[in-house]
C-alpha cells in the first residue's frame, strides 16, 4: 500500500492526544467519532488472572463430558481434551505475545487489523461478536434449565428466571469495569474451588475413599472397555475412530472462552506484566482444570452406565452433569443439590462476562471504524452504554426458551457457539503469524519482546492446520442417517453457518475497500504498524511500576499477599 494511503489512516493529533488522556495510548482509530470518555484501566492483576481461569472453566467441562464419555468412552475424551487443549494454549501464547506488545483497546480484532488484513479484522470482529450475542442467550438458557432441577417449567415460566438472570448481568456490566472485574474476581474464585473440589472428589473415588470402599482404578478401562463404538457399530477399528472424532467437538466447546484475556488487555493495569503472567499459567490450568478432570472422571463413571445414560439426555443441570453421576454411584446424598447450585453460579459468571465480551468487541469495532460510529461513546464510567444495550437486546433471544423445547433451542446454539469460537481462534494464530514476520521485517527482536510464544510461528501455523481441521469435519455425523432422514439437516446449517460468513465477510470487504481506495486492503510485513501508541504503553507502564515501588509491600495481610500469594496472579 502506498504511503499516502497509510498517512491518510493517522488519527488526528486531537483523537490522539483524547486517547492518551483516557488510557487507550492512541491505540484504537477512531476516524471521527466524538467521544466524551474512553475505557478505564481498572481491572488488577488478580482480576485479570481470575477472569482468564473464569473463562477456561463453564458448562462445557462441568456438563457436557458426560454426553462425549457415554458416546465414545474414558480414552476418546482423554485424548480429544489433551490436543484441543494443547491448540488452545498454542493459540493463548500466540495472543499472548501480540498483547504484551502491544495492547489494544479494541482487542484481538486490533491486532488482525494492524499486522494482516483490515477485511481479517473486520470478519475477526464481527464473528467474534456474533458469538457473544448467541452464547448470552445460551447461558441464560441453561439457567433456566438448571433451576428445573427444583423448580419444573410447569410451576415458574423459564422467562421469569431469564427476565431475573439478564437484569442482573446488565446492571453488573452497567457498574463500570471495577465494579465488574471484583464481582467477577470472587466468582471466578469460586469455580476454582468447586472444580477443584470435584477433582479431588474424583481421586477419592478412585482410589475406594468413597461411601462404597470400592477401590476402582482403571476397572472401567477394561470392563467396559476404553473405546466404545460410535455410528458404525460392525467396523470397531472405525467405530472407535469416528468415536475419537466425535469428543472433538465437545472439547473444543468446553475450552471455549480461553481467550477472554485477550478483550479483557484494554482494561488491564500493567498488560504488559499481567497478560504474559496470565498466559503462562493457562498451561497448567489446561492441564489440572481438564485434562486431569476428565481422566479422573473416566476412572469413576463407566461410559455404559444407565445413571450416565440418562444424564446425557438432561442437556443441563445437576442431572445432566457426570459428577452427580459419579456421586450417585457411589450412593452419596444431598450432594446433587450442592452441585447444581455449583453449575447455577457457573452458568451466572458466564452468562455475566459473555456479556462483558460482546459489549467491549462491539466499542472496539466502532473504534477501528467497523462499525456505526455511536458504539464507540462511552459514558463517565468508561462503560460503552450504547454497545452494552445493543449487545444486550440479543440476549432477549433466550425467551425462545418459553415458546420452544430448551434443549433444542440449547443444542442449536451450542453448534453455533463453536463455530465461531474455532474461527475466532483461527483468526488469532493468522494474525500472529503475520505479527512475527512483520517484526523480523522490521527488526524487532525477540530479546527486545516481553513476551514470546514458546513454539513460536511455527507453534502458530501448526495450531491453525489443526483447528481448520475441526472446523471442516466438527459436524460429520449430521451426513449419517438421523432424526430427519438421511442428513441432520438442522444441525448441517447451524455447525457450518458460520464458516460461509465469516468468509463472505472477508471477500465482501476487499471487494469494498478496493472499490474505495483502489488499492487492497492487505498490508506487507515492512509496512505493518509495530509502533503507534507504542511510547504511551511504555509510559504507563513506567508510571504503574513507580507508584507500585512507592507503595511498597505494605504491612499485615498485604505483606502476606503480596509475597506468598500474588505470583499466582
Amino acid at each position: 500500500m502506498s504511503d499516502e494511503k497509510r498517512e491518510s489512516k493517522t488519527p488526528s493529533p486531537e483523537i490522539v492526544k483524547a486517547e492518551e488522556v483516557h488510557g487507550d495510548g492512541g491505540l484504537t482509530r477512531l476516524g471521527d467519532v466524538d467521544f466524551k470518555h474512553d475505557l478505564h484501566r481498572g481491572l488488577k492483576a488478580r482480576h485479570i488472572t481470575m477472569i482468564a481461569i473464569g473463562g477456561a472453566i463453564g458448562t462445557g467441562l462441568i456438563i457436557g463430558t458426560g454426553s462425549a464419555l457415554a458416546r465414545a468412552g474414558p480414552a476418546p475424551v482423554f485424548i480429544s481434551y489433551s490436543i484441543v487443549g494443547f491448540l488452545v494454549y498454542l493459540v493463548m501464547c500466540a495472543l499472548g505475545e501480540m498483547a504484551a506488545w502491544l495492547p489494544l483497546g479494541s482487542g484481538f480484532t486490533g491486532y488482525a487489523n494492524r499486522f494482516c488484513d483490515e477485511a481479517l479484522g473486520f470478519a475477526l470482529g464481527w464473528t467474534y461478536w456474533f458469538k457473544y450475542i448467541i452464547v448470552t442467550p445460551n447461558q441464560l438458557t441453561a439457567g433456566a434449565l438448571v433451576i428445573q432441577f427444583w423448580c419444573d417449567r410447569d410451576r415458574v415460566n423459564p422467562g421469569v428466571w431469564i427476565t431475573v438472570f439478564l437484569v442482573t448481568i446488565l446492571c453488573i456490566n452497567y457498574f463500570g469495569i471495577r465494579f465488574f472485574g471484583e464481582f467477577e474476581f470472587w466468582l471466578s474464585s469460586f469455580k476454582v474451588i468447586t472444580i477443584v473440589g470435584l477433582i479431588l472428589m474424583s481421586l477419592c473415588f478412585a482410589l475406594g475413599g468413597g461411601p462404597s470402599h470400592d477401590r476402582k482404578g482403571f476397572r472401567y478401562w477394561k470392563d467396559p472397555g476404553a473405546f466404545n463404538t460410535y455410528i458404525d457399530k460392525h467396523n470397531k477399528d472405525t467405530g472407535r475412530f469416528l468415536a475419537v472424532w466425535s469428543t472433538f467437538v465437545t472439547a473444543t466447546f468446553a475450552y471455549l472462552g480461553t481467550e477472554l484475556v485477550g478483550v479483557t488487555v484494554g482494561e488491564a493495569q500493567n498488560p504488559r506484566r499481567t497478560i504474559p503472567k496470565a498466559i503462562r499459567l493457562t498451561f497448567y490450568r489446561i492441564l489440572i482444570f481438564y485434562i486431569l478432570a476428565v481422566f479422573l472422571l473416566g476412572m469413576i463413571v463407566p461410559y455404559n452406565s444407565p445413571a450416565l445414560a440418562f444424564a446425557t439426555k438432561q442437556s443441563a443441570g445437576a442431572s445432566a452433569s457426570p459428577f452427580v453421576v459419579a456421586v450417585i454411584e457411589e450412593g452419596v446424598a444431598g450432594l446433587p443439590d450442592v452441585i447444581n447450585a455449583c453449575i447455577l453460579l457457573f452458568v451466572f459468571s458466564a452468562s455475566n462476562s459473555d456479556l462483558y465480551i460482546a459489549s467491549r468487541t462491539l466499542y472496539g469495532l466502532a473504534c477501528e471504524g467497523k462499525a456505526p460510529k455511536i458504539f464507540a461513546k462511552t459514558d463517565k464510567r468508561g462503560v460503552p452504554v450504547v454497545a452494552l444495550g445493543t449487545s444486550a437486546l440479543f440476549a432477549l433471544l433466550a425467551y425462545m426458551n418459553v415458546a420452544a423445547d430448551s434443549a433444542t433451542v440449547f443444542g442449536y446454539f451450542v453448534n453455533l457457539t463453536t463455530i465461531f469460537g474455532i474461527l475466532t481462534w483461527i483468526s488469532i494464530l493468522v494474525a500472529h503469524i503475520y505479527f512475527v514476520s512483520a517484526r523480523r521485517a522490521q527488526g524487532v527482536t525477540d530479546d527486545q519482546m516481553p513476551y514470546t510464544a514458546p513454539l513460536g510461528r511455527a507453534g502458530s501455523i501448526g495450531a491453525l492446520i489443526g483447528c481448520c481441521i475441526i472446523a471442516v469435519f466438527k459436524n460429520f455425523n449430521v451426513f449419517t442417517p438421523g432424526s430427519y432422514g438421511k442428513w441432520d439437516y438442522k444441525n448441517f446449517v447451524t455447525g457450518y453457518l458460520g464458516i460461509p460468513l465469516y468468509l463472505g465477510m472477508i471477500a465482501g470487504y476487499k471487494i469494498w475497500y478496493k472499490v474505495k481506495n483502489g488499492t487492497g486492503s492487505g498490508i506487507r510485513a515492512q509496512d505493518a504498524d509495530l509502533f503507534s501508541g507504542k511510547d504511551v504503553i511504555d509510559k504507563q507502564e513506567q508510571e504503574f511500576l513507580e507508584n507500585l515501588a512507592a507503595q511498597g509491600e505494605g504491612t499485615g495481610w498485604t505483606r502476606i499477599y503480596n509475597r506468598y500469594i500474588s505470583w499466582l496472579f
